[in-house]
């Protein structure tokens, strides 16, 4: 039986390269900002180019910001989470239960996240996002969440 292109009788046996711990944890952050009414998106672009891990919109325009590390060499070797701060109104680092915790910054809000949720152990101060760049966020986030609906619906 002729098989489609890409495909071959051997192909079921490749097995399914397990997901980052950070892709996991990401998902666990997801879920509880949603329990919070939030809608999220996960490797979202800042208007200044950077990449945060995820962030999240609530119905009244205020947006959180969430930073994974999955291990202390992996906060230690990102300096540049500080600039993310002045892209939202609040800013957490979530981490898995093991993350020697003393080490986070105190003036950030902390999650401990596993990959089925999170919880919030020290909430974010208030960095009150600016009304232009809330607006301009706000249709990033909009435009990225509608882009992505359309991959899944048109791949090509």
């Amino acid at each position: 039986m002729e098989q489609p292109l890409g495909h071959s009788e051997d192909s079921r046996a490749v097995q399914a390269v397990p997901p980052d711990l950070a892709v996991l944890l990401a998902r666990g952050v997801c879920r509880a900002l949603a329990d919070h009414g939030l809608a999220t998106l996960t490797e979202f672009t800042l208007g200044s180019g950077r990449r945060v891990d995820v962030i999240g919109l609530d119905r009244g325009g205020q947006v959180t910001i969430v930073e994974v590390k999955r291990s202390l060499e992996d906060f230690r070797s990102d300096r540049k989470w500080p600039e993310y701060l002045d892209f939202c109104d609040r800013f957490f680092f979530a981490v898995p239960e093991d993350f020697p915790r003393d080490v986070l910054p105190v003036d950030c809000g902390l999650m401990a996240a596993d990959p089925y949720g999170a919880v919030i152990l020290r909430d974010s101060p208030d960095f009150r996002l600016n009304a232009a760049r809330r607006r301009a966020q706000c249709l990033r986030f909009g435009l990225a969440a509608a882009e992505r609906l359309g991959r899944l619906t048109d791949p090509r």
